[in-house]
């Protein structure tokens, strides 16, 4: 089974991924920012870095749904190849952050990619507001993120409401994060994984 996390930046997947994979004992598979070469350069110029940017993600998450296609045990992912080709890159492109050329060949690559990869069994959406993304983002103190802005990360949320709105690929799960602490009340974790248990269940 393979289940995947997604959620604007600073919504909580990395940490309920970790959450979650303790809890159920899944194999956790990360999102790729620590060892990623382009994330400063691009959060200091978006226009120059954003097709590298969307490539290094897009085959760092191919990669990581063909490992859970592949394990025979279960896997949890932390954010999914599908954000990056529905909200990100055409995001960057709508700025203006990447060309349209690049757009093409990206979304060409994506198609490509996108044929050989299986759909999670459950995706988990972490729908939060602004504000608390905010308040989230300045909380971890990652420096290339401080420039990161409310009205890029509006436009993102904007993106992924229409995404998630049309979303059919497989059992969806929606959680609301603005006004509960899954890491400090376990109250509100056990919420969020008996959710998850009827979500499996059906």
């Amino acid at each position: 089974m393979h289940i995947a996390i997604a959620g604007n930046i600073g919504a909580g997947k990395t940490t309920l991924t970790e959450m979650l994979s303790k809890h159920y004992g899944w194999e956790p598979h990360f999102e790729d920012v620590l060892k990623n070469p382009y994330l400063d350069d691009f959060y200091e110029r978006m226009e120059r870095w954003s097709f590298n940017l969307q490539i290094y993600f897009l085959n760092s998450r191919f990669n990581q749904m063909l490992e859970c296609s592949k394990k025979e045990k279960d896997t949890i992912q932390d954010r999914t190849i599908y954000e990056d080709a529905f909200i990100f890159a055409p995001n960057l492109q709508a700025m203006g952050l990447m060309t349209n050329r690049d757009y093409e060949n990206y979304k060409s690559i994506f198609n490509t990619l996108n044929s050989f990869v299986k759909d999670p069994d459950l995706l988990i959406y972490l729908r939060s507001g602004i504000p608390n993304l905010v308040d989230q983002i300045h909380k971890r103190g990652r420096d290339y993120e401080n420039t990161i802005s409310i009205e890029y990360l509006s436009r993102l949320n904007e993106r992924y409401e229409a995404w998630i709105q049309s979303y059919d690929k497989s059992n969806l799960l929606v959680i609301e994060v603005d006004d509960i602490d899954f890491v400090k009340d376990p109250d509100d974790f056990n919420v969020i994984t008996k959710l998850i248990d009827e979500k499996l269940k059906s």
